[in-house]
């Protein structure tokens, strides 16, 4: 849902979810920062345990084989680190890393171009997998099956196919969406994996470790004030460590401590539950409003003025 305010009688600006402190969607300036800040090895990842033992697995066998990494597809809510995962992958395998997005693969020729400019080895990183069209599909799934590309040259009778070699390639696929994606494609992944949430211990440590590299001083009662609010997220946590330190050197020493913790977060009108004014608008809608519900989502916008999505 969008938040909505109004400015000097004006029309309502509305803000988007992804604006919120507590959104796990990508912000202007996270991807700056949080690259950054990102581990380099599975060495140096923070949590997900289960999954970073498979990965470990999967890299090793790759290695003694002198092999390309079996196709794999992440999926899980936003922010919690497909995206590291991917780059991990490709440094892991010293191997070239190519990042796109579904949306970003228009048309079958696009998606031809990418992959005649694959080496050897290389990782193709996907995000929001789950957007690629039917036609750059069609054209995938051979790259992904048999290293092959099928081009069909002229049109009407006179067209023929042609078929180009690749070279071994992995494709990594990420999406918050996997029902969305289509049964053949999935079926193209080797290895699929889902992101869980973080225990406040992993957050804790994450965010110990951002500060050292930001060359902040968070003492462990203010870490744990913002693993406690995170909602399980590692985007969101960094989020809050920078608006943090931003308070810290302002209005106090430039230390994050646990009061100080708690002063930022109340201005920034986050609870102990991570919740924000948006999200309590809308649970007190639904209890007071609603009696507890069951209510419908656009019933439950148009009672706080928000849009739906």
């Amino acid at each position: 849902m969008t938040d909505e305010r109004t400015i000097g009688g004006q029309s309502p600006i509305k803000r988007q979810p992804e604006e919120r402190t507590i959104s796990g969607t990508p912000q202007t300036g996270d991807q700056q920062v949080d690259h950054a800040l990102r581990p380099r090895s599975l060495q140096e990842m923070i949590g997900q345990e289960r999954l970073r033992d498979k990965m470990q697995i999967l890299v090793e066998a790759a290695r003694q084989r002198g092999d390309a990494l079996d196709h794999v597809l992440l999926y899980g809510p936003p922010g919690l680190g497909k995206t590291t995962l991917s780059h991990i992958l490709a440094y892991e395998m010293s191997a070239n890393l190519k990042v796109t997005a579904g949306p970003a693969i228009e048309k079958a020729g696009d998606l031809a171009a990418i992959l005649t400019n694959l080496r050897k080895g290389d990782v193709l990183f996907i995000d929001e997998i789950h957007r690629l069209g039917r036609a750059v599909e069609e054209i995938l799934y051979p790259a992904m099956e048999d290293f092959s590309l099928n081009i069909v040259v002229g049109s009407g009778p006179g067209a023929r196919n042609i078929q180009l070699s690749l070279p071994k390639f992995t494709v990594i696929g990420a999406t918050t969406r996997l029902a969305l994606m289509t049964s053949p494609l999935r079926a193209r992944f080797g290895v699929v994996e889902r992101f869980d949430f973080y225990e406040p211990a992993a957050i804790q440590e994450i965010v110990t470790r951002a500060s050292r590299l930001l060359e902040t001083k968070v003492e462990p009662a203010g870490a744990e004030a913002i693993a406690r609010r995170a909602r399980g997220t590692p985007r969101v946590a960094l989020r809050m460590l920078r608006r943090l330190r931003d308070y810290a050197q302002v209005r106090a020493n430039g230390i994050v401590d646990a009061a100080v913790a708690e002063e930022a977060l109340s201005l920034l009108e986050i609870d102990d539950l991570g919740l924000d004014d948006l999200d309590r608008r809308v649970l007190d809608a639904i209890i007071v409003k609603f009696s507890g519900g069951p209510v419908g989502l656009d019933t439950l916008a148009a009672s706080i003025s928000e849009e739906p999505d």
